[in-house]
């Protein structure tokens, strides 16, 4: 049995802030199942001025809920930029040196899981590993460079976007194991020309499937225990579509007002949309509600995670917002979905995913095409259920919710591990 367990995901310093998020609740549930889990990541939180206090040390190692995080110490940065680029590379090169003299002190570890945003913590997970002669499991939560093509932000055959690829191909072929969120991640490397059948390197038998999730008892617990007083959530006169997350371009929340212009324009009064988030979008957007006299269009601005479960609960739709992309064809691991699962109300997509879960359980509708008109359409639809329609949408939400519980999908990463 493969016990101890290192996590690296540059990126899980929020987790330990939020006490949740995918690789917390993993290393919760496998620590129930007696293995022994440890989360490296930056000192930095993304989008957020906030850092984990290095001490001027190169690491400091911190526990809560029995979980052990090794901060590294990474320099701070805002936005996308260069700085951001920087924290990075210094998280990369430091994971070397500090996941060395962490095992000197602690023990090596039985296996690594690196984990994406970015791909050098996969690179530095399989190179650590390598030394260590342990296996390394590779997380695949984000296509790198396809998803910045999709999105316009790269050309394909751009000198950067060929070595991203080639960066890639090197990582799916060096990993021990593949554990891709989107359920197509197969079809991905099959259609690359990557997979042993095609001529290339890849061994599809080590490609697994798990997604992101939910848990539920955190969940459930918040739902009852963190609630926010908002005349608007407690207007049961009003058929409240809402909106949680983060308010950029790529989120398209714009969408909404466009929608909402219509309704407005229809006379219909009880229709209400209600937005919870913060982004580089939200002030022109607050401006544009003014300026087009918007009433019924409400910004509620970022509240803390553990509110988000009485919220998405108190709606009569929750809605994630986007436009059709070749990439989604590969499926999606959206966070907010699962959320919106267990709150236990219809969920509206104004894009179509691949491997749809939204179709498979029939716990909402998506979109393909994603119209303001279609928006429309779709909100009215939901309305105008009939009580027996509207709450065969809730229960089948709450299935999906179930078995994308974490519980549940820790027990699938077990079965990676001893595979």
């Amino acid at each position: 049995m493969k016990e101890n367990i290192w996590i690296l995901n540059h990126y899980a310093t929020s987790m330990f802030r939020d006490h949740g998020g995918r690789h917390y609740w993993f290393a919760k549930y496998l620590l129930n199942k007696k293995y022994k889990p440890t989360i490296f990541c930056a000192s930095t939180i993304h989008n957020s001025d906030e850092v984990i206090d290095t001490k001027k040390k190169r690491y400091i190692s911190c526990t809560t809920d029995k979980i052990p995080f090794v901060f590294i110490n990474t320099p701070p940065y805002k936005g996308n930029g260069i700085k951001r680029i920087f924290n990075m590379m210094a998280f990369y090169k430091s994971l070397f040196c500090i996941t060395k003299e962490y095992a000197d002190l602690y023990g090596k570890p039985d296996i690594i899981l690196a984990s994406s945003v970015h791909p050098l913590t996969l690179v530095a997970g399989i190179k650590i590993a390598k030394k260590m002669a342990i296996p390394c499991i590779c997380e695949i939560r984000d296509l790198w460079p396809e998803g910045f093509i999709a999105y316009g932000l790269l050309k394909q055959n751009n000198l950067l976007a060929r070595i991203l690829y080639h960066g890639e191909k090197w990582i799916y072929k060096k990993a021990d194991k593949l554990i891709f969120t989107m359920e197509g991640g197969k079809d991905y490397i099959v259609e690359k020309g990557w997979d042993k059948v095609s001529g290339g390197p890849i061994d599809l038998d080590k490609v697994y499937h798990i997604n992101n999730g939910v848990d539920l008892d955190v969940f459930n617990y918040n739902r009852e225990n963190y609630q926010i007083e908002d005349p608007d959530l407690e207007n049961d006169s009003i058929f409240k579509v809402i909106y949680t997350g983060s308010i950029r371009m790529v989120n398209k929340v714009a969408l909404l007002l466009d929608a909402a212009k219509i309704l407005q324009e229809k006379g219909v009064e009880d229709i209400k949309f209600l937005i919870w988030g913060d982004g580089n979008e939200r002030k022109q957007l607050e401006v544009r509600v003014k300026e087009e006299n918007l009433t019924n269009v409400s910004f509620k601005g970022r509240v803390d995670k553990k509110y988000i479960p009485y919220i998405t609960s108190r709606s009569q739709l929750n809605i994630a917002l986007g436009e059709n992309l070749p990439l989604y064809s590969f499926g999606g691991s959206l966070n907010k979905m699962f959320d919106y699962f267990a709150a236990g109300k219809p969920v509206l997509f104004t894009f179509k995913l691949g491997y749809s879960i939204i179709d498979r359980y029939g716990a909402g509708l998506e979109l393909s095409e994603s119209s303001p008109m279609k928006i429309v359409e779709s909100i009215l639809y939901f309305k105008n259920l009939s009580e027996e329609q509207y709450s065969g949408y809730c229960e089948n939400a709450k299935r999906a919710a179930k078995e994308y519980n974490f519980e549940k999908l820790t027990e699938r990463l077990i079965d990676v591990i001893r595979a």
